[in-house]
């Protein structure tokens, strides 16, 4: 939300954009999450389980776990989208140097090279994962570090004479 606040005078529609996808992203990551609490449940020793055989529950907590890995890179979509409005605000803004604008945007599709490889194309993941890896690693590194040591250098509104009666 600070970032909307700070970037919504710029292009309010494209720093909705962002919030929207973000939010989409946390609530994909957070559906996630049950996959990784499931082979716990499923591990836990409880009672009602009693009614599978360890080799079919160890089966069901892999599986799981695999569905959680699967759904962490459909959220990685969701990742690299919400890295195009904001870099886009961020090249429009005037606050920050262009350029870390167009490294968002080629982490971007850094993420989106990675889901869908991941996802079309299974075999091939961890290649493209580790040439994606500096590409958006860069773009939001150096946004981080920028906002850290730099902050935004936000215009201050226009002052505007009173209205003399």
């Amino acid at each position: 939300m600070s970032l909307y606040h700070l970037l919504k005078d710029v292009d309010r529609k494209q720093a909705r954009m962002m919030v929207v996808l973000v939010s989409v992203s946390v609530s994909v990551a957070v559906v996630n999450l049950f996959n990784q609490i499931a082979p716990l449940v499923l591990l836990s020793g409880a009672h009602f389980l009693s009614a599978f055989t360890k080799p079919q529950l160890d089966a069901l907590a892999l599986g799981f776990l695999r569905l959680r890995s699967e759904g962490t890179y459909l959220d990685m979509a969701f990742w690299g989208l919400w890295l195009l409005p904001f870099g886009l605000l961020v090249i429009k803004s005037g606050f920050f140097p262009k350029l870390l604008g167009v490294l968002l945007i080629i982490g971007c599709f850094a993420y989106l090279a990675v889901s869908f490889t991941a996802l079309v194309f299974p075999a091939h993941r961890q290649l493209v994962s580790q040439l994606a890896l500096p590409l958006f690693a860069v773009g939001e590194l150096s946004m981080i570090v920028w906002l850290l040591v730099k902050g935004a250098k936000v215009p201050l509104p226009e002052t505007r004479p009173a209205h003399v009666s």
